[in-house]
């Protein structure tokens, strides 16, 4: 499995992104996140991939070849555990949150791609 974590920062503020990680993967609030369009982001990432096999409210995979994935939301997140995922396919998906201006934080590195990462 390899995971993938999206959350935005409101304006101004930049906190400690494996703190923010840690919260967010116990469902915890984090004062200084936006509130995401959940609905919408979901919707975005269905369409992109109609091709694939909608297993659940929050699972896909690819009926022609390897890899799946599976969506999970908090209110400020958007976490997504990739299962033999190709590359490509995972960064379709960093494509996808980017439109939303949600980075991607890679807790395996762990590094989080946007411009003020150092």
């Amino acid at each position: 499995m390899y995971e993938l974590l999206f959350w935005k920062y409101l304006d101004e503020i930049y906190l400690n992104n494996q703190e923010v990680y840690e919260a967010l993967v116990e469902k915890q609030d984090v004062e200084g996140l936006a509130v995401l369009q959940i609905e919408v982001i979901v919707n975005r990432i269905n369409s992109v991939f109609s091709d694939w096999e909608r297993v659940d409210d929050n699972s896909w995979k690819n009926p022609k070849g390897k890899g799946a994935f599976q969506v999970i939301t908090t209110p400020q997140s958007i976490k997504i555990d990739c299962y033999g995922t190709e590359g490509k396919t995972m960064n379709k998906l960093v494509d996808i949150m980017e439109e939303f201006k949600c980075p991607l934080y890679d807790p395996q590195v762990p590094e989080r791609y946007d411009e003020m990462s150092e």
